[in-house]
């Protein structure tokens, strides 16, 4: 099947600043390790994302609220949160990056590519309905949900997030609507401080699997493949939307889990066979997390070549 691999140059414009661990060089580790790998290269599609309109983004967003990052933005910037800053180039970057998810929905429910990757910047997960949050400006994969469901009338969706934080944004955004089922694997306790395991949001459709750092990585792998199965049963997805932060890696500077590459290939080639029989195989996955960028670059180059299966 016939991967697109999906990014917009506005990504880049989103400048943090000296120091900041999101940074634009974590999208260039991932060009060119992707280009180090010529038979992936040429067997995916490459396609320039768009960018994501203010109704778009308000599907999960308080107006005021995307309205006051378009204004800081044009003002040059300035810091959200205490992690979150933006320039003059983020209301760009911000749509751009929601622009390519959404592209990446349409792909997949036309059928054209049924499965693709964003490498997209700012990450979305923390973002939440008014404020910014983590790194993030807006829910990335939280809008392409309500995306899916408003413009191609998709009703049963599962999110899974492998991030090593837990995606509370995305939680919040979804977790009011009962055909949304959300899995968030991450490490207890750390930043955010959200995503107890009793968490299980207002009509019990969000699971959440906190775990400590430093544990053997078949124990991450089997619990979340654990809390899928549980977030699945009796509930088949009509679209499988993946939050794929790769600092769930071991030696991630902002996280203490141990996955490996093989362990990303193997949770996406889980995903892909349950999806082929589930859903006609659609996957639509976005950057969010992974903070060593090499190490980033090449897991997101054997999520993706497993999304080309």
């Amino acid at each position: 099947m016939r991967a697109a691999f999906i990014s917009h140059s506005d990504c880049g414009r989103h400048d943090t600043g000296w120091g900041h661990p999101e940074h634009v060089g974590r999208l260039r580790a991932i060009t060119r390790a992707l280009r180090d790998d010529p038979e992936l290269f040429h067997s995916i599609e490459h396609l320039e994302g768009r960018h994501a309109t203010i109704d778009e983004l308000e599907l999960a967003h308080d107006p005021d609220y995307v309205r006051s990052v378009r204004a800081i933005a044009e003002q040059g910037g300035g810091r959200l949160d205490a992690d979150t800053v933006a320039s003059s180039g983020s209301w760009e970057a911000a749509t751009a990056g929601a622009g390519c998810v959404l592209l990446g929905v349409d792909l997949s429910v036309s059928g054209v590519n049924p499965r693709s990757f964003s490498a997209v910047r700012p990450p979305g997960h923390h973002a939440v309905r008014n404020r910014a949050m983590g790194f993030c400006l807006f829910g990335n994969i939280a809008i392409a949900a309500h995306y899916a469901r408003k413009k191609h009338g998709l009703r049963r969706i599962l999110i899974v997030d492998w991030d090593v934080h837990h995606g509370n944004g995305t939680q919040a955004l979804v977790e009011s609507e009962p055909d949304i089922h959300f899995v968030s694997m991450h490490q207890w306790p750390w930043y955010p401080g959200t995503g107890a395991a009793d968490d299980r949001g207002p009509h019990g459709t969000v699971w959440n699997i906190p775990k400590p750092g430093g544990l053997a990585r078949s124990e991450y792998i089997q619990a979340l493949e654990r809390g899928i199965d549980s977030a699945t049963e009796g509930f088949v997805p009509e679209l499988i939307l993946i939050s794929a932060g790769f600092d769930s890696l071991a030696q991630d500077p902002l996280g203490g889990f141990t996955l490996e590459l093989d362990d990303f290939d193997a949770l996406t080639r889980s995903l892909v066979s349950r999806a082929d029989s589930w859903c006609g195989g659609r996957i639509v996955s976005a950057l969010e997390g992974g903070y060593a960028p090499d190490r980033l670059a090449q897991a997101a180059v054997r999520h993706l070549g497993a999304l080309a299966t």
